[in-house]
């Protein structure tokens, strides 16, 4: 018979899995944690961290269900692999239905159902739809834009002294990926929500690219300006400088929604959830630089 976990951590050796693991293991300290893996060459280290590790890949729904078997709370983190991930949520969440997992919390999109941008809500709105349509007891974590992301281009901006994208004057109300964390956290160790409630989850701060742009130029002592593009345009670059069509194509549409205010958000959901204000976005650029 399974071991039985208070909480289990999908994509657990993911950037966000990570912090959320060890956010978690802070706040409860005697809880048994467990951390869902695709490959088991990972287990060892997280169980060194005392984690009990599991291994499933999304793709595989029996082994899902062996995994997710004695869970109490799952946070199931959205897949990497855009274009499979609909159907890999629904085995996740069809193998906590047949395990009588008692909630699962999903990380989302910022205002999934309402969302300018083409390509990255259209599957997480797919997985909300099939959490409404489950036995689940679940909630919505719809996260923002991650200041990270702007981040991983700052050294491509000042090698070349200007930021590109396609975001025209739109604002990005952006937090840092442990704020994101640490609401997950909330979320899994208080008071289990009521079915379907959903967390809209942004940044306190805001900014346009032309001010992100502004900022580095700031904190590197090197001059960058923001250079806006056509959509079609920006993808054309990202392509160039080496990104798979699909994730280049993914970006220019994200920046165009931007452009619409779809990643633009004044809400204090994630601010009030995490009981502090969220990471200043230059704290977090500066700390990539």
């Amino acid at each position: 018979m399974a071991q039985t976990l208070d909480f289990l951590v999908t994509g657990a050796t993911g950037q966000l899995g990570t912090l959320v693991l060890q956010q978690l293991k802070a706040a409860a300290p005697k809880a048994s944690i467990g951390a869902l893996v695709r490959r088991p060459e990972a287990a060892a280290e997280l169980e060194s961290q005392g984690f009990t590790v599991r291994v499933a890949s999304y793709d595989d729904p029996a082994a899902l269900e062996s995994a997710l078997a004695g869970v109490a709370k799952v946070l199931l983190i959205s897949s990497s692999e855009v274009g499979k991930r609909a159907a890999q949520h629904g085995n996740v969440i069809a193998a906590a239905e047949k395990a009588g997992v008692d909630f699962l919390a999903y990380t989302s999109i910022l205002r999934a159902d309402a969302s300018p941008l083409t390509v990255l809500p259209a599957e997480h709105l797919a997985t909300e739809k099939a959490l409404a349509a489950s036995g689940l007891t679940y909630a919505l974590l719809r996260n923002g834009w991650y200041t990270e992301n702007q981040v991983m281009g700052v050294g491509t901006a000042l090698e070349h002294g200007a930021l590109i994208g396609a975001a025209g004057d739109g604002r990005f109300s952006p937090a840092a990926r442990a704020d994101y964390a640490a609401a997950a956290v909330a979320v899994l160790t208080g008071e289990t929500p009521e079915r379907g409630t959903v967390y809209e989850l942004a940044g306190d701060e805001s900014y346009t690219l032309a001010e992100f742009a502004a900022a580095i130029t700031e904190l590197a002592g090197k001059p960058v300006s923001y250079v806006d593009m056509s959509q079609a345009d920006y993808a054309a670059a990202l392509e160039g400088a080496g990104l798979p069509a699909p994730v280049a194509g993914m970006l220019a549409d994200s920046d165009a929604g931007a452009a619409k205010g779809g990643l633009y958000s004044e809400d204090r959901t994630l601010s009030t959830l995490i009981g502090r204000p969220t990471t200043p976005w230059r704290e977090t650029l500066k700390a990539g630089l």
